[in-house]
Protein backbone atom coordinates (compact mmCIF):
# COMPACT_ATOMS: atom_id res chain seq x y z
CA UNK A 1 0.00 0.00 0.00
CA UNK A 2 1.87 3.17 -1.34
CA UNK A 3 1.45 6.52 0.96
CA UNK A 4 1.01 10.23 -0.33
CA UNK A 5 4.07 12.75 0.06
CA UNK A 6 2.22 14.32 2.88
CA UNK A 7 1.06 10.61 4.77
CA UNK A 8 4.58 10.00 4.38
CA UNK A 9 6.06 12.79 6.06
CA UNK A 10 3.65 12.81 8.59
CA UNK A 11 5.01 9.66 9.57
CA UNK A 12 8.23 10.66 9.30
CA UNK A 13 7.63 13.48 11.63
CA UNK A 14 6.50 11.71 14.35
CA UNK A 15 9.81 9.65 14.50
CA UNK A 16 11.89 12.68 15.02
CA UNK A 17 12.85 13.95 11.28
CA UNK A 18 12.16 17.29 10.50
CA UNK A 19 9.72 17.71 7.35
CA UNK A 20 8.77 21.31 5.94
CA UNK A 21 5.82 23.22 7.12
CA UNK A 22 2.90 22.19 4.53
CA UNK A 23 -0.83 21.49 4.54
CA UNK A 24 -2.95 19.71 2.18
CA UNK A 25 -5.64 21.48 0.01
CA UNK A 26 -8.81 20.07 -2.44
CA UNK A 27 -10.04 23.50 -3.67
CA UNK A 28 -8.17 26.59 -4.51
CA UNK A 29 -9.57 28.60 -1.59
CA UNK A 30 -8.25 25.80 0.75
CA UNK A 31 -4.98 26.21 -1.14
CA UNK A 32 -4.65 29.58 -0.23
CA UNK A 33 -5.81 29.36 3.31
CA UNK A 34 -3.13 26.39 3.64
CA UNK A 35 -0.20 28.77 2.15
CA UNK A 36 -1.26 31.48 4.67
CA UNK A 37 -0.45 29.17 7.65
CA UNK A 38 2.50 27.94 5.65
CA UNK A 39 3.71 32.33 5.96
CA UNK A 40 2.35 32.10 9.51
CA UNK A 41 5.00 29.59 10.34
CA UNK A 42 8.05 30.93 8.54
CA UNK A 43 7.09 34.47 7.48
CA UNK A 44 8.02 33.85 3.75
CA UNK A 45 5.79 34.85 0.76
CA UNK A 46 7.70 31.68 -0.83
CA UNK A 47 5.66 28.45 -1.67
CA UNK A 48 5.83 25.30 -3.19
CA UNK A 49 2.62 23.99 -4.64
CA UNK A 50 2.63 19.60 -4.99
CA UNK A 51 0.67 17.21 -6.85
CA UNK A 52 -0.73 14.64 -4.62
CA UNK A 53 -0.43 11.07 -6.74
CA UNK A 54 1.14 8.08 -6.36
CA UNK A 55 4.05 8.89 -8.71
CA UNK A 56 7.51 9.84 -8.98
CA UNK A 57 8.56 12.87 -11.92
CA UNK A 58 5.81 14.79 -10.66
CA UNK A 59 8.14 17.78 -11.00
CA UNK A 60 9.01 17.45 -14.65
CA UNK A 61 5.87 16.76 -15.56
CA UNK A 62 4.52 19.74 -14.24
CA UNK A 63 3.46 18.41 -10.60
CA UNK A 64 5.50 20.97 -8.35
CA UNK A 65 5.37 24.81 -8.94
CA UNK A 66 7.13 27.27 -6.93
CA UNK A 67 5.05 30.53 -6.25
CA UNK A 68 6.20 33.87 -4.37
CA UNK A 69 2.88 34.98 -3.40
CA UNK A 70 -0.87 33.67 -2.13
CA UNK A 71 -2.26 34.75 -5.65
CA UNK A 72 0.30 32.63 -7.60
CA UNK A 73 -0.95 29.81 -5.06
CA UNK A 74 -4.41 30.35 -6.45
CA UNK A 75 -3.42 30.26 -10.03
CA UNK A 76 -1.37 27.17 -9.52
CA UNK A 77 -3.95 25.38 -7.29
CA UNK A 78 -6.66 26.49 -10.22
CA UNK A 79 -4.20 24.71 -12.54
CA UNK A 80 -3.28 21.55 -10.78
CA UNK A 81 -6.74 20.73 -9.16
CA UNK A 82 -8.46 18.52 -11.52
CA UNK A 83 -5.53 18.33 -14.34
CA UNK A 84 -4.35 14.88 -15.60
CA UNK A 85 -0.91 14.33 -14.76
CA UNK A 86 1.18 12.04 -16.88
CA UNK A 87 4.82 11.12 -15.57
CA UNK A 88 7.34 8.73 -16.61
CA UNK A 89 5.88 6.42 -14.29
CA UNK A 90 2.16 6.82 -15.04
CA UNK A 91 1.80 5.87 -18.46
CA UNK A 92 -0.04 7.74 -20.98
CA UNK A 93 -3.31 7.64 -19.23
CA UNK A 94 -2.13 9.93 -16.14
CA UNK A 95 -3.40 10.13 -12.75
CA UNK A 96 -6.04 13.05 -11.93
CA UNK A 97 -5.14 15.49 -9.28
CA UNK A 98 -7.25 15.30 -6.66
CA UNK A 99 -5.25 17.07 -3.51
CA UNK A 100 -1.86 19.45 -3.71
CA UNK A 101 0.23 19.77 -0.95
CA UNK A 102 1.22 23.85 -0.06
CA UNK A 103 4.70 23.71 1.87
CA UNK A 104 7.08 26.09 2.45
CA UNK A 105 10.23 26.91 0.21
CA UNK A 106 13.63 25.70 1.89
CA UNK A 107 15.96 26.38 -0.88
CA UNK A 108 17.09 29.94 0.40
CA UNK A 109 20.17 31.46 0.23
CA UNK A 110 22.34 31.24 3.34
CA UNK A 111 25.94 31.01 4.68
CA UNK A 112 26.83 27.44 2.75
CA UNK A 113 25.35 25.67 0.03
CA UNK A 114 22.46 23.63 0.16
CA UNK A 115 22.53 19.76 -0.95
CA UNK A 116 20.53 17.47 -2.10
CA UNK A 117 20.92 13.37 -1.01
CA UNK A 118 19.35 10.43 -2.21
CA UNK A 119 18.27 7.75 0.70
CA UNK A 120 16.26 4.94 1.04
CA UNK A 121 15.38 1.58 2.97
CA UNK A 122 14.19 -1.62 1.31
CA UNK A 123 14.46 -5.27 1.79
CA UNK A 124 17.02 -6.85 -0.12
CA UNK A 125 15.62 -10.71 -0.63
CA UNK A 126 19.61 -11.78 -2.18
CA UNK A 127 20.73 -11.38 1.73
CA UNK A 128 17.34 -11.92 3.36
CA UNK A 129 18.25 -7.68 5.24
CA UNK A 130 17.15 -4.38 5.20
CA UNK A 131 19.71 -2.57 3.09
CA UNK A 132 19.79 1.65 3.32
CA UNK A 133 20.72 2.93 -0.09
CA UNK A 134 22.16 6.48 -0.88
CA UNK A 135 24.05 8.74 -2.59
CA UNK A 136 25.96 12.11 -2.50
CA UNK A 137 23.88 12.66 -5.51
CA UNK A 138 20.11 13.43 -4.81
CA UNK A 139 17.52 15.06 -6.75
CA UNK A 140 15.22 13.81 -9.48
CA UNK A 141 17.43 12.05 -11.44
CA UNK A 142 18.78 9.38 -8.99
CA UNK A 143 17.75 6.76 -11.82
CA UNK A 144 20.64 8.50 -13.82
CA UNK A 145 23.16 8.47 -11.55
CA UNK A 146 22.57 4.86 -10.74
CA UNK A 147 22.74 4.40 -14.48
CA UNK A 148 25.67 6.70 -15.38
CA UNK A 149 27.45 6.68 -12.01
CA UNK A 150 27.06 3.41 -9.79
CA UNK A 151 30.15 4.75 -7.72
CA UNK A 152 27.96 6.94 -6.19
CA UNK A 153 25.31 4.98 -4.76
CA UNK A 154 26.34 3.55 -1.44
CA UNK A 155 24.36 -0.02 0.66
CA UNK A 156 24.68 -0.30 4.27
CA UNK A 157 22.83 -3.74 5.08
CA UNK A 158 21.14 -4.03 8.16
CA UNK A 159 21.70 -7.14 10.80
CA UNK A 160 17.82 -7.61 12.01
CA UNK A 161 18.99 -9.02 15.22
CA UNK A 162 20.96 -5.49 16.12
CA UNK A 163 19.11 -2.49 13.78
CA UNK A 164 21.59 0.42 12.35
CA UNK A 165 24.75 0.32 14.34
CA UNK A 166 26.55 3.43 15.09
CA UNK A 167 29.32 2.77 12.58
CA UNK A 168 26.79 2.60 10.10
CA UNK A 169 25.27 5.55 10.61
CA UNK A 170 28.25 7.19 10.77
CA UNK A 171 30.32 5.96 7.64
CA UNK A 172 26.58 7.02 5.73
CA UNK A 173 26.98 10.69 7.00
CA UNK A 174 30.71 10.10 6.00
CA UNK A 175 30.01 9.25 2.63
CA UNK A 176 27.50 11.64 1.87
CA UNK A 177 30.39 14.34 2.42
CA UNK A 178 29.04 15.97 5.47
CA UNK A 179 30.76 17.87 8.25
CA UNK A 180 30.08 20.03 11.56
CA UNK A 181 26.40 19.56 12.69
CA UNK A 182 24.83 18.37 9.27
CA UNK A 183 27.38 15.25 9.63
CA UNK A 184 25.91 15.05 13.51
CA UNK A 185 22.43 15.51 12.40
CA UNK A 186 22.80 12.92 10.03
CA UNK A 187 23.80 10.41 11.96
CA UNK A 188 20.15 10.93 14.00
CA UNK A 189 18.69 11.37 11.36
CA UNK A 190 19.70 7.50 9.62
CA UNK A 191 18.72 6.02 13.25
CA UNK A 192 15.24 7.64 13.12
CA UNK A 193 14.66 6.85 9.57
CA UNK A 194 15.19 2.74 10.30
CA UNK A 195 12.76 3.23 13.18
CA UNK A 196 10.40 4.38 11.45
CA UNK A 197 10.45 1.87 8.69
CA UNK A 198 10.50 -1.22 11.03
CA UNK A 199 7.48 0.41 13.32
CA UNK A 200 5.02 1.01 10.36
CA UNK A 201 5.95 -2.73 8.71
CA UNK A 202 6.91 -0.81 5.49
CA UNK A 203 8.42 -1.91 2.76
CA UNK A 204 10.45 1.10 1.52
CA UNK A 205 10.61 4.45 3.15
CA UNK A 206 12.29 6.36 -0.01
CA UNK A 207 13.63 10.05 0.13
CA UNK A 208 14.53 12.17 -2.55
CA UNK A 209 15.71 14.59 -1.94
CA UNK A 210 16.64 14.80 1.79
CA UNK A 211 18.26 18.41 1.78
CA UNK A 212 21.01 19.73 3.98
CA UNK A 213 20.10 23.05 4.05
CA UNK A 214 22.31 26.02 3.48
CA UNK A 215 22.15 26.30 7.29
CA UNK A 216 22.89 22.61 7.85
CA UNK A 217 19.31 21.40 8.75
CA UNK A 218 18.82 17.83 7.10
CA UNK A 219 15.46 18.08 5.66
CA UNK A 220 13.07 15.38 4.43
CA UNK A 221 12.31 18.15 1.26
CA UNK A 222 10.06 14.83 -0.71
CA UNK A 223 9.11 11.12 1.16
CA UNK A 224 7.27 8.03 -0.11
CA UNK A 225 6.90 5.15 2.22
CA UNK A 226 5.42 1.57 1.08
CA UNK A 227 4.05 -0.38 3.46
CA UNK A 228 3.67 -3.98 3.16
CA UNK A 229 -0.23 -5.39 2.68
CA UNK A 230 0.43 -8.70 4.89
CA UNK A 231 1.11 -6.47 7.80
CA UNK A 232 -1.96 -3.94 7.76
CA UNK A 233 -3.92 -6.38 10.09
CA UNK A 234 -1.20 -4.81 12.77
CA UNK A 235 -2.08 -1.06 11.57
CA UNK A 236 -5.53 -0.03 11.15
CA UNK A 237 -4.22 3.66 11.74
CA UNK A 238 -2.15 3.09 8.14
CA UNK A 239 -4.79 0.92 6.47
CA UNK A 240 -6.87 3.82 7.05
CA UNK A 241 -4.69 6.03 4.84
CA UNK A 242 -5.15 4.29 1.83
CA UNK A 243 -6.02 5.84 -1.37
CA UNK A 244 -8.00 3.59 -3.66
CA UNK A 245 -8.01 6.35 -6.20
CA UNK A 246 -4.56 5.94 -6.66
CA UNK A 247 -5.16 1.57 -7.33
CA UNK A 248 -6.16 0.07 -9.79
CA UNK A 249 -9.73 -0.64 -9.65
CA UNK A 250 -9.38 -4.34 -10.84
CA UNK A 251 -7.25 -5.00 -7.66
CA UNK A 252 -9.87 -3.47 -5.47
CA UNK A 253 -12.27 -5.79 -6.90
CA UNK A 254 -10.14 -8.61 -6.70
CA UNK A 255 -9.38 -7.37 -2.91
CA UNK A 256 -12.42 -7.03 -1.95
CA UNK A 257 -12.70 -10.98 -2.96
CA UNK A 258 -9.69 -12.16 -1.35
CA UNK A 259 -8.12 -12.45 -4.69
CA UNK A 260 -4.37 -11.19 -5.75
CA UNK A 261 -4.16 -9.50 -9.35
CA UNK A 262 -2.03 -7.58 -11.03
CA UNK A 263 -2.90 -6.60 -14.54
CA UNK A 264 -0.31 -6.95 -17.31
CA UNK A 265 0.01 -5.78 -20.78
CA UNK A 266 -0.57 -9.30 -22.40
CA UNK A 267 -3.46 -10.66 -24.59
CA UNK A 268 -4.10 -13.97 -22.46
CA UNK A 269 -6.37 -13.88 -19.47
CA UNK A 270 -5.64 -16.33 -16.57
CA UNK A 271 -6.92 -17.57 -13.38
CA UNK A 272 -5.08 -20.02 -10.93
CA UNK A 273 -5.26 -21.08 -7.79
CA UNK A 274 -1.85 -20.81 -6.34
CA UNK A 275 1.31 -18.23 -6.82
CA UNK A 276 3.65 -20.68 -8.20
CA UNK A 277 0.99 -22.29 -10.69
CA UNK A 278 0.28 -18.80 -11.55
CA UNK A 279 3.96 -18.13 -12.81
CA UNK A 280 4.34 -21.44 -14.57
CA UNK A 281 0.80 -20.61 -16.30
CA UNK A 282 2.13 -17.43 -16.83
CA UNK A 283 5.32 -18.59 -18.82
CA UNK A 284 2.96 -21.90 -20.39
CA UNK A 285 0.86 -19.04 -22.30
CA UNK A 286 4.42 -17.16 -23.31
CA UNK A 287 5.56 -19.95 -24.54
CA UNK A 288 2.26 -21.02 -26.63
CA UNK A 289 2.87 -17.64 -28.46
CA UNK A 290 0.79 -15.13 -26.36
CA UNK A 291 1.46 -12.70 -23.63
CA UNK A 292 0.21 -12.98 -19.76
CA UNK A 293 -2.60 -10.38 -19.33
CA UNK A 294 -2.93 -10.32 -15.55
CA UNK A 295 -1.52 -12.29 -12.90
CA UNK A 296 -5.07 -13.90 -10.81
CA UNK A 297 -4.76 -16.29 -7.97
CA UNK A 298 -8.47 -16.86 -6.38
CA UNK A 299 -6.52 -18.78 -3.86
CA UNK A 300 -7.07 -22.46 -2.23
CA UNK A 301 -11.30 -21.84 -1.67
CA UNK A 302 -11.71 -21.20 -5.27
CA UNK A 303 -15.81 -21.22 -5.56
CA UNK A 304 -18.45 -20.65 -7.98
CA UNK A 305 -18.70 -16.53 -6.48
CA UNK A 306 -15.01 -16.17 -6.97
CA UNK A 307 -14.77 -17.75 -10.49
CA UNK A 308 -17.09 -15.49 -11.64
CA UNK A 309 -15.81 -12.18 -9.42
CA UNK A 310 -12.17 -13.36 -11.33
CA UNK A 311 -13.81 -13.36 -14.73
CA UNK A 312 -15.36 -10.42 -14.40
CA UNK A 313 -12.16 -8.62 -13.57
CA UNK A 314 -10.27 -10.41 -16.83
CA UNK A 315 -13.53 -9.46 -19.20
CA UNK A 316 -12.86 -6.09 -18.40
CA UNK A 317 -9.48 -6.11 -19.97
CA UNK A 318 -10.46 -5.22 -23.67
CA UNK A 319 -6.92 -6.49 -24.65
CA UNK A 320 -7.64 -10.29 -23.68
CA UNK A 321 -8.56 -12.50 -26.59
CA UNK A 322 -8.64 -15.70 -25.00
CA UNK A 323 -8.79 -16.81 -21.04
CA UNK A 324 -7.15 -19.66 -19.47
CA UNK A 325 -8.49 -21.33 -15.89
CA UNK A 326 -5.73 -23.42 -14.68
CA UNK A 327 -6.58 -25.04 -11.33
CA UNK A 328 -4.67 -28.11 -9.35
CA UNK A 329 -7.64 -29.41 -6.93
CA UNK A 330 -5.76 -29.96 -4.03
CA UNK A 331 -8.02 -28.24 -1.05
CA UNK A 332 -10.42 -27.22 -3.90
CA UNK A 333 -12.77 -30.03 -5.67
CA UNK A 334 -12.01 -29.60 -9.15
CA UNK A 335 -16.01 -30.23 -9.86
CA UNK A 336 -16.57 -27.21 -8.02
CA UNK A 337 -14.68 -25.02 -9.65
CA UNK A 338 -15.95 -26.33 -12.95
CA UNK A 339 -19.69 -25.51 -11.62
CA UNK A 340 -18.51 -22.31 -10.52
CA UNK A 341 -17.46 -21.58 -14.35
CA UNK A 342 -20.83 -22.65 -15.47
CA UNK A 343 -22.70 -20.66 -13.14
CA UNK A 344 -20.60 -17.31 -14.11
CA UNK A 345 -20.88 -18.31 -17.80
CA UNK A 346 -24.44 -17.72 -17.20
CA UNK A 347 -24.55 -14.95 -15.07
CA UNK A 348 -22.32 -13.42 -17.44
CA UNK A 349 -24.00 -13.60 -20.14
CA UNK A 350 -22.57 -14.24 -24.15
CA UNK A 351 -19.03 -14.07 -22.99
CA UNK A 352 -17.25 -13.12 -26.60
CA UNK A 353 -13.66 -14.41 -25.48
CA UNK A 354 -13.06 -18.07 -25.44
CA UNK A 355 -11.91 -20.07 -22.30
CA UNK A 356 -9.83 -22.70 -22.12
CA UNK A 357 -10.12 -24.59 -18.76
CA UNK A 358 -7.54 -27.42 -17.25
CA UNK A 359 -8.78 -28.92 -14.15
CA UNK A 360 -6.10 -31.34 -12.28
CA UNK A 361 -6.68 -32.96 -9.00
CA UNK A 362 -9.40 -34.08 -6.66
CA UNK A 363 -12.78 -34.85 -8.96
CA UNK A 364 -10.51 -33.43 -12.18
CA UNK A 365 -12.40 -35.82 -14.57
CA UNK A 366 -15.89 -35.05 -13.44
CA UNK A 367 -14.98 -31.31 -13.45
CA UNK A 368 -14.08 -31.82 -17.08
CA UNK A 369 -17.58 -33.52 -17.91
CA UNK A 370 -19.42 -30.95 -15.87
CA UNK A 371 -18.07 -28.46 -18.49
CA UNK A 372 -18.37 -30.93 -21.36
CA UNK A 373 -22.10 -31.07 -20.64
CA UNK A 374 -22.90 -27.80 -20.47
CA UNK A 375 -22.65 -27.02 -23.88
CA UNK A 376 -21.63 -23.87 -23.72
CA UNK A 377 -18.14 -22.07 -25.89
CA UNK A 378 -16.13 -23.65 -23.25
CA UNK A 379 -12.89 -25.76 -24.19
CA UNK A 380 -12.07 -28.04 -21.62
CA UNK A 381 -8.39 -29.93 -21.80
CA UNK A 382 -6.70 -32.61 -19.40
CA UNK A 383 -2.97 -31.42 -19.29
CA UNK A 384 -0.83 -28.77 -19.94
CA UNK A 385 0.37 -29.45 -23.56
CA UNK A 386 -3.51 -29.60 -24.61
CA UNK A 387 -3.44 -26.39 -23.07
CA UNK A 388 -1.11 -24.46 -24.53
CA UNK A 389 -1.76 -26.50 -28.43
CA UNK A 390 -5.10 -24.55 -28.07
CA UNK A 391 -3.81 -21.03 -26.64
CA UNK A 392 -1.68 -21.28 -29.47
CA UNK A 393 -4.38 -22.34 -32.12
CA UNK A 394 -6.89 -20.03 -31.07
CA UNK A 395 -4.28 -16.70 -30.09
Amino acid sequence: MNLHEYQSKEILAAHGIKVPVGFTATTPDEAVEAAKKVKEKNGLDLYVVKAMVHSGGRGKAGGVTFPKSLVGVEEEANKMLGMTLVTNQTGPEGKLVRKILVTEQVYLEGPEEAHEIYISILLDRKTGRNVIIYSPEGGMDIEEVAEKHPEKLYTEHIDPAVGVTGFQARNIAFNLNLKGQGYKDMVKFVHNLYAAYIACDASLVEINPLLKTSHNEILAVDAKISIDDNALVRHPELEVLRDVYEEDPAEIAAGEHHMSFVKLTGNVGCMVNGAGLAMATMDAIKLSGGEPANFLDVGGGANAQRVEAGLRIILKDPNVKLVFINIFGGIVRCDRVAGGVVEAYKNLGEIEVPLVVRLQGTNAELGAELIRKSGLKVHAVTNIEEATAKIKEMV
